[in-house]
């Protein structure tokens, strides 16, 4: 089920962090990018958002991108030298998150401005519009807080 599903209009302003339910292996771990076949995630056509990072001593978030296809996009990220060049540092992983079209923006808005990744993304917005707004989320490993 897609983040954010249901009735089109008004977008009201979301201030509280909302669990995205970020993908991980069937194992319960999250995939390792350049071990991953976005072919078999059963993703191809599925819009939504995606990050990368790199584990290791000092450990970073590498890239942030939103898509209309994630089985696409992850594979233009597997082949991208200036996100891959990190796996000396610890191992590439990636998740991602079905996102609406009209929440993607927001939501990696909200991911660029938290995260910094090392590889700047040039499509994605640097600040809130009056078409994209900051939509909060958990980023990847967080734990939604009780109550």
């Amino acid at each position: 089920m897609a983040l954010f599903g249901g009735k089109k209009g008004a977008a009201p302003k979301i201030t509280k962090a909302i669990d995205p339910k970020w993908a991980k292996s069937p194992k319960g771990s999250f995939n390792r990018l350049l071990h991953f076949e976005p072919s078999e995630a059963n993703i191809r056509g599925v819009g939504g958002v995606y990050v990368v990072w790199h584990g290791g001593v000092k450990p970073s978030w590498v890239y942030a991108a939103e898509t209309p296809d994630l089985a696409r996009s992850i594979n233009e990220a597997i082949d991208n030298d200036d996100i891959t060049e990190f796996e000396v540092n610890g191992s590439l992983y990636v998740t991602w998150s079905p996102v609406l079209e009209e929440y993607r923006r927001g939501v990696l808005l909200f991911l660029t401005q938290s995260l910094k990744p090392e590889v700047r993304n040039p499509l994605a917005p640097t600040e809130e519009t009056d078409e994209t707004y900051l939509i909060p989320v958990l980023l990847p490993g967080e734990q939604p807080k009780e109550g």
